[in-house]
Protein backbone atom coordinates (compact mmCIF):
# COMPACT_ATOMS: atom_id res chain seq x y z
CA UNK A 1 0.00 0.00 0.00
CA UNK A 2 1.36 3.42 -0.87
CA UNK A 3 2.35 5.35 2.51
CA UNK A 4 -0.40 8.42 0.99
CA UNK A 5 -3.10 6.28 1.73
CA UNK A 6 -2.53 5.96 5.58
CA UNK A 7 -2.05 10.08 5.06
CA UNK A 8 -5.45 10.10 3.55
CA UNK A 9 -6.94 8.29 6.26
CA UNK A 10 -5.32 10.87 8.86
CA UNK A 11 -6.46 14.09 6.89
CA UNK A 12 -10.08 12.45 6.86
CA UNK A 13 -9.94 11.73 10.93
CA UNK A 14 -8.79 14.86 11.79
CA UNK A 15 -11.33 16.42 9.55
CA UNK A 16 -14.17 14.61 10.75
CA UNK A 17 -13.05 15.22 14.38
CA UNK A 18 -11.77 18.50 14.07
CA UNK A 19 -15.71 19.56 12.42
CA UNK A 20 -17.34 17.87 15.62
CA UNK A 21 -14.89 19.49 18.39
CA UNK A 22 -16.69 21.28 21.64
CA UNK A 23 -13.83 23.40 23.11
CA UNK A 24 -16.00 24.23 26.35
CA UNK A 25 -16.14 20.11 26.52
CA UNK A 26 -12.35 20.16 25.18
CA UNK A 27 -10.95 22.22 28.52
CA UNK A 28 -12.84 20.42 30.73
CA UNK A 29 -11.71 16.93 29.88
CA UNK A 30 -7.85 18.11 29.50
CA UNK A 31 -8.58 19.56 32.88
CA UNK A 32 -9.52 15.60 34.18
CA UNK A 33 -6.26 14.71 32.56
CA UNK A 34 -4.07 17.38 34.43
CA UNK A 35 -3.60 19.65 31.01
CA UNK A 36 -1.26 17.20 30.27
CA UNK A 37 -3.22 17.28 26.90
CA UNK A 38 -5.50 18.84 24.36
CA UNK A 39 -8.73 17.48 23.32
CA UNK A 40 -11.05 17.98 21.27
CA UNK A 41 -13.90 17.94 23.43
CA UNK A 42 -15.42 14.26 22.05
CA UNK A 43 -17.16 11.91 24.08
CA UNK A 44 -16.65 8.05 23.74
CA UNK A 45 -19.62 7.42 22.21
CA UNK A 46 -19.15 10.16 20.00
CA UNK A 47 -15.39 9.86 19.25
CA UNK A 48 -15.89 6.01 18.25
CA UNK A 49 -19.05 6.63 15.98
CA UNK A 50 -17.33 9.31 13.81
CA UNK A 51 -14.19 7.05 13.87
CA UNK A 52 -16.70 4.56 11.86
CA UNK A 53 -17.32 7.04 9.41
CA UNK A 54 -13.88 7.60 9.01
CA UNK A 55 -12.61 3.68 8.70
CA UNK A 56 -15.95 3.18 6.47
CA UNK A 57 -14.22 1.23 2.99
CA UNK A 58 -11.00 1.63 4.41
CA UNK A 59 -8.91 -1.46 3.34
CA UNK A 60 -7.62 -4.34 5.78
CA UNK A 61 -4.62 -2.19 6.99
CA UNK A 62 -2.05 -4.47 7.46
CA UNK A 63 0.79 -4.17 10.01
CA UNK A 64 3.03 -1.53 8.28
CA UNK A 65 0.11 0.64 7.82
CA UNK A 66 -1.49 0.03 10.95
CA UNK A 67 1.70 1.50 12.60
CA UNK A 68 1.83 4.24 10.42
CA UNK A 69 -1.12 5.38 11.06
CA UNK A 70 -0.86 4.83 15.36
CA UNK A 71 2.44 7.06 15.05
CA UNK A 72 0.73 9.82 13.03
CA UNK A 73 -2.40 10.33 15.02
CA UNK A 74 0.72 10.22 18.34
CA UNK A 75 1.97 13.24 16.52
CA UNK A 76 -1.58 15.23 16.97
CA UNK A 77 -2.02 17.58 19.46
CA UNK A 78 -5.48 16.62 20.87
CA UNK A 79 -5.82 13.18 22.84
CA UNK A 80 -8.40 12.01 20.83
CA UNK A 81 -6.60 11.20 18.22
CA UNK A 82 -4.54 8.74 20.25
CA UNK A 83 -7.62 7.20 21.59
CA UNK A 84 -8.12 6.33 17.76
CA UNK A 85 -4.94 4.45 17.39
CA UNK A 86 -5.17 2.41 20.25
CA UNK A 87 -8.96 1.52 19.42
CA UNK A 88 -7.90 0.80 15.90
CA UNK A 89 -4.67 -0.98 16.89
CA UNK A 90 -7.03 -3.25 19.69
CA UNK A 91 -9.24 -3.63 16.95
CA UNK A 92 -6.45 -5.14 14.56
CA UNK A 93 -4.63 -6.60 17.17
CA UNK A 94 -4.45 -10.44 15.67
CA UNK A 95 -2.65 -8.28 12.30
CA UNK A 96 -0.24 -7.49 14.95
CA UNK A 97 3.41 -9.57 15.16
CA UNK A 98 6.76 -9.20 17.01
CA UNK A 99 7.35 -7.11 13.98
CA UNK A 100 4.95 -4.33 16.03
CA UNK A 101 6.94 -3.75 19.49
CA UNK A 102 9.18 -1.25 18.51
CA UNK A 103 6.41 0.67 17.24
CA UNK A 104 4.14 -0.18 20.92
CA UNK A 105 7.21 0.43 22.92
CA UNK A 106 7.13 4.02 21.68
CA UNK A 107 3.91 4.71 21.77
CA UNK A 108 4.16 3.18 25.65
CA UNK A 109 6.67 5.72 26.21
CA UNK A 110 5.28 8.65 24.01
CA UNK A 111 2.32 11.22 25.99
CA UNK A 112 2.21 8.40 28.25
CA UNK A 113 -0.60 8.46 30.80
CA UNK A 114 -2.77 6.06 31.67
CA UNK A 115 -5.84 6.24 29.65
CA UNK A 116 -3.99 5.22 26.37
CA UNK A 117 -1.32 2.60 28.74
CA UNK A 118 -4.11 0.51 29.77
CA UNK A 119 -5.59 -0.55 26.14
CA UNK A 120 -1.93 -0.70 24.99
CA UNK A 121 -1.40 -2.79 27.51
CA UNK A 122 -3.85 -5.33 28.46
CA UNK A 123 -5.30 -5.56 25.14
CA UNK A 124 -2.99 -5.13 22.19
CA UNK A 125 0.63 -6.02 24.45
CA UNK A 126 -1.49 -8.81 25.90
CA UNK A 127 -3.13 -9.89 22.42
CA UNK A 128 0.64 -9.85 21.01
CA UNK A 129 2.25 -12.05 23.66
CA UNK A 130 -0.77 -14.51 23.80
CA UNK A 131 -0.29 -14.89 19.82
CA UNK A 132 3.24 -15.22 20.17
CA UNK A 133 4.22 -16.77 23.67
CA UNK A 134 7.96 -16.07 22.62
CA UNK A 135 7.30 -12.31 23.11
CA UNK A 136 7.09 -12.64 26.77
CA UNK A 137 10.92 -11.97 26.63
CA UNK A 138 9.78 -8.49 25.66
CA UNK A 139 7.73 -7.99 29.10
CA UNK A 140 10.72 -9.84 30.82
CA UNK A 141 13.04 -7.02 29.44
CA UNK A 142 10.39 -4.29 29.90
CA UNK A 143 9.69 -5.01 33.98
CA UNK A 144 13.01 -4.23 34.15
CA UNK A 145 13.17 -0.89 32.67
CA UNK A 146 13.46 2.51 34.05
CA UNK A 147 10.34 4.16 32.69
CA UNK A 148 7.42 3.04 34.74
CA UNK A 149 4.86 2.81 32.01
CA UNK A 150 6.86 0.08 30.24
CA UNK A 151 6.71 -1.32 34.45
CA UNK A 152 3.31 -0.82 33.73
CA UNK A 153 2.32 -2.40 30.63
CA UNK A 154 4.13 -5.50 31.91
CA UNK A 155 2.41 -6.17 34.92
CA UNK A 156 -0.69 -5.70 33.11
CA UNK A 157 -0.81 -7.16 29.65
CA UNK A 158 -1.92 -10.78 31.13
CA UNK A 159 -4.90 -9.05 32.63
CA UNK A 160 -7.44 -10.59 30.67
CA UNK A 161 -5.64 -13.96 30.91
CA UNK A 162 -8.02 -15.53 33.52
CA UNK A 163 -6.94 -18.80 33.78
CA UNK A 164 -4.26 -18.39 30.98
CA UNK A 165 -2.34 -16.22 33.23
CA UNK A 166 1.10 -17.43 33.92
CA UNK A 167 1.11 -16.60 37.83
CA UNK A 168 4.62 -17.40 38.46
CA UNK A 169 5.38 -14.49 36.06
CA UNK A 170 3.03 -12.57 37.26
CA UNK A 171 3.62 -13.02 41.28
CA UNK A 172 7.37 -12.11 40.20
CA UNK A 173 6.57 -8.84 38.12
CA UNK A 174 4.29 -7.85 41.45
CA UNK A 175 7.08 -8.81 43.21
CA UNK A 176 10.11 -7.08 41.55
CA UNK A 177 8.65 -3.78 41.15
CA UNK A 178 6.74 -3.56 44.75
CA UNK A 179 9.04 -1.57 45.98
CA UNK A 180 8.51 1.58 43.20
CA UNK A 181 6.45 4.93 45.13
CA UNK A 182 5.07 5.31 41.70
CA UNK A 183 0.79 5.39 42.13
CA UNK A 184 0.54 3.81 38.70
CA UNK A 185 2.87 1.21 39.26
CA UNK A 186 1.49 0.25 42.57
CA UNK A 187 -2.11 0.60 41.15
CA UNK A 188 -0.91 -1.88 38.12
CA UNK A 189 -0.08 -4.70 40.74
CA UNK A 190 -3.44 -4.39 43.01
CA UNK A 191 -5.25 -4.32 39.74
CA UNK A 192 -3.21 -7.33 38.23
CA UNK A 193 -3.81 -9.56 40.93
CA UNK A 194 -7.10 -8.46 41.86
CA UNK A 195 -8.18 -9.51 38.21
CA UNK A 196 -6.54 -13.24 38.53
CA UNK A 197 -7.98 -13.62 41.99
CA UNK A 198 -11.27 -13.90 40.09
CA UNK A 199 -9.42 -17.37 38.48
CA UNK A 200 -7.07 -18.21 42.05
CA UNK A 201 -8.10 -16.47 45.09
CA UNK A 202 -6.26 -18.59 47.13
CA UNK A 203 -2.94 -18.39 44.87
CA UNK A 204 -3.41 -14.38 45.57
CA UNK A 205 -4.25 -14.40 49.10
CA UNK A 206 -1.29 -16.42 49.94
CA UNK A 207 1.24 -14.62 47.24
CA UNK A 208 -0.22 -10.89 49.59
CA UNK A 209 0.76 -12.58 52.94
CA UNK A 210 4.33 -13.52 51.87
CA UNK A 211 5.13 -10.39 49.52
CA UNK A 212 6.14 -6.67 51.40
CA UNK A 213 3.67 -4.47 49.02
CA UNK A 214 2.14 -1.37 49.29
CA UNK A 215 -0.81 -0.84 51.25
CA UNK A 216 -2.38 0.54 47.99
CA UNK A 217 -1.39 -2.86 46.27
CA UNK A 218 -2.55 -4.63 49.17
CA UNK A 219 -5.85 -3.20 49.09
CA UNK A 220 -6.30 -3.37 45.31
CA UNK A 221 -5.21 -7.29 46.00
CA UNK A 222 -7.77 -8.34 48.31
CA UNK A 223 -10.43 -6.13 47.48
CA UNK A 224 -13.83 -8.95 45.92
CA UNK A 225 -11.77 -11.90 47.90
CA UNK A 226 -10.63 -10.48 51.37
CA UNK A 227 -7.28 -11.61 53.27
CA UNK A 228 -8.95 -15.01 54.01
Amino acid sequence: MNPSDTSALVERLRTTFTAAADPERGAGMASYMRDQFGFLGLPTPERRALARTVLAGAPAYGEDELAAIALACWELPEREYQYFACDLLVKRVKTLTGAFVPTLRHLVVTKSWWDTIDALAARVAGGLVRADPGLVKVMDEWIEEEDLWLVRVAILHQLLYRSATDAERLFRYCERRSGESFFFVRKAIGWALREYAKTDADAVRAFVARTELSPLSKREALKNVGAG
